[in-house]
């Protein structure tokens, strides 16, 4: 064993290698982005707007580090599949990109089943398809991380059709991390507990649901942005070169009850 390549902090870094991050613009997306490029990755930011990624690749820059963007939805499996293909190097793919419609099992739509199951799922499968198919052709041992939740591990009220497609991601990776682990690529998830980010915000603002949730977490906080961001980035990492097919939750406790 070197000493000087075996220090704790170098198998964090992820200097000369290139990630994906979907849904990059804001929230959580960002956030992982941002610790990415932090520890020497460079990163490509996908999201659907170009006026977000703009203002997100701003902001980056502006902290001097190495990013570029690309406007693609996740649903465009074609799309989304040329962009991997024109890309000349690929470490990492962080699946992000997601969604949430809450409500009551019995009001539950075709409609909203099939968008949540599409975004959540079938995005996420053949984005992981056409990054393994890539990472496989330029002969790169690298990582894939699906953004989870703990209700992938668990089941809540209003949330039927969300726990059905983060319980899918979750036997996915499972799957994935054993097909994929003989090319040296490792596949995990990660499972926040509810996150306050632009998108949930609106939820807090129910005193009901704001007490519910903390009530569910023994921490007694939700999760940050960047708590979430360094979970990614240890699973993507060097220190985590034997972890694989697994879901670290960052949670709070929540799915330990």
């Amino acid at each position: 064993m070197d000493p000087e390549t075996d220090r704790p902090k170098d198998r964090f870094r992820l200097d000369g290698r290139f990630a994906l991050v979907t849904g990059a613009s804001k929230g959580l997306g960002f956030a992982c982005a941002r610790r990415l490029a932090q520890s020497g990755c460079k990163v490509l930011l996908v999201g659907r707007t170009a006026k977000s990624l703009d203002d997100a690749r701003l902001l980056l820059s502006a902290e001097g580090l190495s990013v570029e963007t690309a406007v693609c939805d996740v649903c465009d499996l074609d799309g989304f599949a040329a962009l991997v293909d024109g890309l000349e190097r690929l470490d990492i793919l962080v699946n992000n990109a997601g969604g949430n419609r809450p409500g009551p099992f019995l009001n539950v739509t075709r409609k909203d089943f099939d968008q949540i199951i599409e975004l959540n799922v079938r995005s996420l499968f053949f984005a992981s398809q056409s990054a393994l198919r890539k990472m496989i052709l330029l002969g790169i041992k690298g990582a894939i991380v699906n953004m989870s939740s703990q209700m992938g591990h668990v089941g809540s009220p209003n949330r039927t059709v969300y726990c059905t497609s983060k319980h899918a991601v979750e036997g996915l990776t499972k799957a994935l991390a054993i097909e994929a682990a003989p090319f040296g690529i490792r596949v995990n998830t990660v499972a926040p507990t509810f996150v306050r980010t632009f998108m949930t915000e609106k939820f807090f603002e129910n005193e009901q649901f704001s007490e519910f949730v903390h009530s569910r977490i023994p921490l007694g906080r939700c999760a940050t942005p960047e708590d979430v961001a360094d979970a990614v980035l240890y699973l993507v990492s060097d220190a985590a070169s034997s972890v694989t097919g697994t879901s670290l939750r960052v949670d709070g406790g929540w799915t330990a009850q």
